[in-house]
């Protein structure tokens, strides 16, 4: 046997489109190039709050952390060195036989070929070899060493699969390749200073210690395997003698991919201003003075002896964002954090906020070495964010290693491999939707990345009341681990109740695995701001209003009427309803009586390019006072619950469905938010509450439609605080009202009693099955007593970004998407002809669609009712909608897999579904109309 056998493995191979090998890279060229990738990663980019939560999980601190991550990196491929990987390319496999490595080319047939897979063998050849040869004394660290090589793939290993590497040796190797995989493993611990590896020996790794270095090793080897970056070798090299990569070669091949990729290095925060004021005016123009409740968190934050969980508590409208911000600046100098994220409820609030962060990211003080912030936005439909996509193709990765100089006014990009599929969370700064942030907390492939991008920032969570029980399941058990990382966190809301701010600090609490310190009620004021540590800051309440609260019966005279007498003068109303039906009936009446001109419709189910073109309109004219405001009325916005969820309108009058008090007091802090002069029928707030059967029943129930959307227990605590009073004060009665919605205790007169508790047990036994369905794929515990992370996936979901995953931790049908395209008297078909931009372009019906014109596209997207997406009859529904799918949208990137509906010329289509038929009537100012036929 030749003695360089060892040598032979191959690592990689590149093949043209055609599927014929153009290029290959012998394994040890891979494992070289990887841990030189590493050692950048930690040396340039990794957050210096990583590093330190991981140097203090393990002895010897950053030298022992540095050598063991090169090491890992230097051995995540060792189970290459196998016959059923090996056996995937023939010549090589030929050479490697040549060499004294047998490959028998049958097993390319073998039905168990795959289950060995590299990952397996590798776990087990790098736990036999700690075990019996280096530095171990315990089974614990050679397991769990094992198990992160085992996972560089995403997902951990099972007991299971590891015993099929024992069962057959045919394909994990006989005698030769094990002897083979010791020369691997110990060229790698020659090179990586052993004698720094020594301290490890009994130590057992955390669990988030284990985690962060297989998300390591995953980031390390995608890098190392983008041939753009690591170049294949020339298949010619095939016939040269095996020998070791030359260390010189190999430095000269990272220097080169590192260049190309150009990952800006580590975000620092400049230090801190003294001047708190001028801070706040340099970044927000708009203010002028912070406010108390912003000077308060700053300072809370300052005073901490160390970063944790801060809770910011204050009524709608006064700048929780932004103190948000400033807080997560003085967090990461404290933390070392390199980054922060922003999450928020919808795709809508997610884009909205963009545009703040990006102008909070280009007016930060800027380090001397600072080349760009990295910045990513996270949703379903991110291209589609003009702002956003802007900074990719800015970035783009066609343009990194041609030398260029970067314009140095260029402070912000979103660089295109961290643009990329599962790689965005990785960005130095992100804005998302909470799912991004939920699936972390999710059994699902490649969490580990997830958990390596969170735990190098700050996160901020707006909006944190908005999240029902199933999906809390996934927010509490995101902040035990992210408490496990000690991430510095900031939670947001006007409306937080004092049992979920509860459960939120306990849960950050036993993550950091302290006793949580949670304030007695009667301690916590408004506008508060609550730290993990129990430090609670109360500042004064801002000058509010009192809002006179009506009730109306639910009739569409009496709400003409109501409106009438309010807007006789002129001023803007807005009407919220808790169902897209009921917006659309109350839009037709109110255009009967007001005219069209005077009603402007908002809802969910809009063409997503008039939904953004109908929400630009309504700040435009009834956001901040500015150029752009036209308030003269009298006119009537009929809305859905998206009105209360992020956008900065003003009106003068409000009617509202009944709702769980915490959104009705959302709703009504669109009441005269601004400072401005109104009409004099309303100068004064007024806020009617409608959507009951009876307002003098006992009790006062919602009507059905309402019920199904929030369920009987809430609606009815929310009737009893809103029965009897006349007036609201914002934001004094907020703490109040919302406490009392919450608690477990009896509300309403006697009479209401035996309702209401029926509904309340009956609301505990659904919140009962949601959380025991969320449990289903939650990840589990940070301090797990499992001694590695083999089986710590079991029973996952898969991808979390394919349609198992963001769903999952959002309970809820979801409704089907389709793409709306018009179809033209030549059977063509075009883009919808009465869009803003782009509208009646023809679109091909065989070839990929031009770029620009697939966004447009993708652009008009709209989610069908209920009624055609349930599970009774959707398999029927999507086989309609197939039949008109042109192949053109198969082949073109950003629309394939998606479903199309195709409109006539008088934007109407027929859906079979199930037994029915719908007709579907799509009116750029209403949305979409169904009807059964």
């Amino acid at each position: 046997m030749d003695e360089r056998y060892w040598l032979s493995p191959w690592g990689k191979t590149s093949r043209d489109d055609q599927g014929s090998v153009t290029g290959w890279l012998p394994l040890l060229q891979h494992l070289d190039d990887t841990a030189a990738v590493a050692r950048r990663i930690v040396d340039e980019w990794l957050p210096r709050q990583v590093v330190s939560r991981v140097c203090d999980s393990m002895p010897g601190g950053e030298g022992t952390f540095r050598t063991l991550i090169f090491w890992l990196a230097s051995v995540h491929d060792v189970g290459k060195a196998s016959p059923a990987f090996a056996v995937q390319d023939r010549r090589l496999a030929d050479r490697m036989s040549r060499f004294g490595l047998p490959v028998n080319p049958a097993l390319a047939q073998d039905p168990n070929r795959a289950a060995v897979s590299h990952q397996l063998v590798g776990h087990s050849a790098v736990r036999s070899w700690l075990t019996k040869e280096l530095f171990v004394v315990s089974g614990d660290i050679a397991v769990q060493l094992a198990s992160i090589v085992g996972s560089h793939h995403g997902v951990a290993p099972e007991r299971t699969q590891l015993a099929l590497v024992r069962q057959h040796p045919e394909l994990s190797g006989g005698a030769v390749w094990q002897s083979a995989r010791t020369e691997i493993l110990r060229r790698a611990t020659r090179r990586a200073a052993p004698e720094l590896l020594a301290p490890l020996a009994g130590h057992r790794l955390d669990r988030p210690t284990m985690v962060l270095l297989s998300g390591l090793v995953i980031m390390a080897d995608w890098i190392a395997s983008n041939d753009d970056l690591f170049p294949m070798q020339e298949l010619a090299t095939m016939e040269d003698v095996p020998a070791e990569p030359d260390e010189d070669r190999t430095a000269e091949r990272a220097a080169y991919g590192w260049s190309r990729l150009a990952l800006p290095p580590r975000w620092v925060p400049a230090p801190a201003d003294t001047d708190l004021t001028g801070t706040f005016r340099r970044r927000f123009p708009a203010i002028d003075v912070p406010r108390p409740v912003q000077v308060a968190a700053v300072e809370l934050v300052r005073a901490e002896p160390e970063p944790g969980m801060l809770i910011i508590e204050a009524p709608m409208g006064v700048g929780k964002t932004e103190v948000s911000l400033v807080v997560a600046e003085e967090q990461a100098r404290k933390s070392g954090a390199g980054g922060c994220v922003v999450a928020l409820p919808t795709q809508a609030t997610t884009d909205a906020m963009f545009g703040r962060i990006h102008q909070w990211l280009t007016a930060l003080p800027r380090n001397e070495s600072d080349i760009a912030l990295t910045v990513a936005l996270a949703h379903g439909k991110a291209m589609l964010n003009d702002e956003y996509a802007g900074l990719v193709r800015a970035g783009r990765f066609a343009d990194i290693g041609e030398n260029r100089e970067r314009d140095s006014s260029e402070t912000l990009i979103a660089h295109q491999w961290l643009s990329g599929r599962k790689k965005g969370p990785l960005a130095s700064f992100l804005v998302c939707t909470i799912d991004q942030i939920l699936v972390g907390a999710l059994k699902s492939r490649h969490v580990m990345l997830r958990h390596l991008a969170l735990a190098g920032k700050v996160v901020i969570i707006d909006e944190v009341h908005a999240y029902d029980v199933y999906m809390s399941q996934y927010l509490h058990r995101i902040l035990r681990w992210l408490g496990a990382y000690h991430v510095p966190v900031v939670l947001l809301s006007a409306t937080l109740p004092p049992v979920r701010r509860a459960e939120l600090l306990s849960a950050y609490a036993e993550g950091r695995g302290r006793e949580p310190v949670i304030p007695a009620v009667e301690t916590v004021g408004y506008p508060a701001v609550i730290s993990s540590t129990g430090t609670v800051r109360t500042v004064p309440a801002p000058a509010g209003a009192t809002v006179r609260l009506d009730r109306l019966p639910d009739d569409p005279d009496t709400l003409v009427r109501y409106l009438r007498t309010k807007l006789a003068d002129g001023g803007c109303a807005a009407v919220v309803r808790n169902t897209v039906t009921r917006v659309q009936e109350t839009a037709d009446r109110l255009i009967a009586e007001f005219g069209e001109n005077a009603v402007t419709v908002n809802h969910s189910r809009f063409l997503a390019c008039d939904r953004a073109r109908i929400d630009r309109g309504l700040v435009r004219r009834f956001g901040p006072p500015g150029e752009g405001n036209d308030r003269r009325g009298p006119h009537i916005v009929v809305a859905s619950q998206v009105l209360e969820q992020s956008l900065d309108v003003d009106f003068d009058v409000l009617v509202t469905d009944l709702a769980p008090a915490d959104l009705l007091l959302q709703r009504i802090g669109r009441l005269h938010r601004h400072e401005r002069t109104r009409p004099a029928g309303v100068s004064e707030p007024h806020c009617a509450i409608t959507g009951v059967e009876d307002w003098a029943a006992a009790p006062v129930r919602a009507v059905s439609d309402v019920r199904r959307i929030y369920g009987e227990h809430t609606l009815l605590r929310s009737a009893a605080l809103f029965a009897e009073r006349d007036t609201v004060a914002l934001p004094a009665d907020i703490p109040e009202i919302v406490r009392d919605a919450y608690e477990d205790v009896p509300l309403g007169p006697a009479s209401w009693q035996e309702a209401m508790v029926t509904a309340a047990n009956a609301a505990r036994l659904r919140a009962a099955e949601r959380t025991s369905k969320a449990h289903t794929f939650i990840l589990g515990d940070p301090h797990s007593v499992e001694p590695s992370l083999v089986g710590w996936l079991r029973a996952g979901v898969g991808d979390a970004e394919g349609p198992d995953g963001m769903a999952q931790v959002r309970d809820g049908e979801e409704s089907l998407e389709v793409l709306v395209v018009q179809g033209d008297s030549d059977g063509g078909l075009l883009t919808p002809e009465w869009i803003e931009r782009g509208g009646g372009q023809q679109l091909p019906l065989d070839e990929p669609l031009p770029h620009d014109l697939a966004r447009i596209v993708a652009a008009c997207a709209l989610r069908l009712p209920l009624a055609l997406s349930h599970g009774g009859v959707i398999d029927k529904v999507i086989a309609s909608l197939e039949n008109t799918k042109p192949t053109s949208f198969a082949v073109t990137r950003l629309l394939a897999g998606q479903l199309v509906l195709v409109l006539d010329q008088d934007r109407r289509a027929e859906i079979l579904a199930g037994d029915a038929t719908f007709a579907l009537t799509y009116d750029p100012r209403r949305g979409l109309v169904h009807e059964r036929i």
